[in-house]
């Protein structure tokens, strides 16, 4: 029998950067993000009769099946015996998994992979008669795989701070989500590294105290339904998280030459019109930008001024 489980992507608001606990995968500070239910990665689980749990890609129409790295591989596999150890399973598995979008380019695709594993593994063990061996919540679990996979349990909404994640009920439950894909080649800095670095900038002093204060902000501006804040607020913060990136030793980038065009752009944009969408941008060169249901008149307008200024 094959089990199967899917889960979405989402993309932070207020980033985390920085871990207190790299095994426990414990942030620095919160964050908020927001769900991106078209944007998933499923994952099969099937009995083995091998010695030992094995990955392969997974072959499904219109998902993307990469090879994944050796380290990778063993990182999903040892999620996995995590998994198993929790439910007391015995059991060897193969795993399998594909995406629907682009890995390793700042679209969150561990996330969503490491949700779907968590979410698989409990499927098919409380079908196939196991129990936890305790009460900790799956994405708590989840979130020792893949620090941001926690908040890939709620939808549209995740606040996560310290151990675990959870849904927060906010305004604009519909947005609708634009990627500005320039690069589908693998970061040449990992995020897991790049959450080491961050330590080494002088930026990250008092960087825990401002993360917090957009938070709070944020949520605000979100209840006060005060959109433009709101944007204020998220470019803020994700430009501060590329700052410390830029001033980290060593001294690195995500943003291209091109995606720094397209954020100013979005910015004159915002700057002429008044209003337009969340820009963010994630540990890589891709930008996300988040519509209000009702601006589509917006969204049109912009999007056809950056096919014509940048080809896309």
């Amino acid at each position: 029998m094959i089990y199967t489980a899917q889960a979405p992507s989402n993309i932070a608001l207020i980033k985390y950067m920085g871990k207190l606990d790299f095994e426990e995968n414990i942030p620095t500070n919160s964050s908020l993000s927001f769900s991106l239910p078209h944007f998933v990665t499923q994952v099969n689980l099937e009995l083995s009769t091998e010695q030992s749990d094995s990955w392969e890609p997974l072959k499904k129409e219109n998902f993307l099946n990469p090879e994944l790295s050796l380290s990778g591989q063993q990182r999903f596999l040892k999620h996995l015996q995590r998994m198993k150890l929790h439910f007391d399973v015995q059991e060897n598995f193969k795993v399998s998994s594909a995406s629907n979008f682009s890995s390793d380019c700042g679209l969150a695709s561990s996330a969503s992979s490491f949700a779907a594993l968590t979410l698989c593994c409990e499927k098919a063990f409380r079908q196939m008669g196991y129990t936890p061996r305790d009460l900790t919540s799956m994405n708590r679990l989840s979130r020792k795989g893949s620090g941001s996979s926690c908040r890939s349990f709620f939808e549209p909404w995740s606040l996560w701070s310290g151990l675990e994640a959870h849904s927060i009920e906010l305004p604009y439950h519909d947005m609708v989500h634009e990627i500005v894909f320039l690069d589908s080649q693998k970061k040449q800095v990992s995020s897991g590294e790049a959450h080491r670095r961050v330590f080494t900038s002088p930026n990250f002093q008092g960087r825990v105290e401002r993360a917090e204060q957009r938070l709070n902000q944020l949520i605000e501006s979100f209840l006060s339904q005060n959109w433009k804040m709101a944007y204020e607020l998220v470019l803020n913060e994700f430009k501060d998280m590329h700052q410390l990136f830029e001033t980290s030793q060593p001294a690195f980038s995500y943003r291209t030459e091109t995606s720094q065009a397209v954020t100013d752009f979005v910015e004159k944009f915002w700057n002429q019109e008044n209003d337009g969408p969340l820009v963010t941008m994630d540990a890589g060169p891709n930008i996300h930008l988040l519509f209000r249901k009702d601006q589509s008149a917006i969204k049109e307008k912009l999007m056809a001024q950056l096919h014509v200024r940048f080809g896309l």
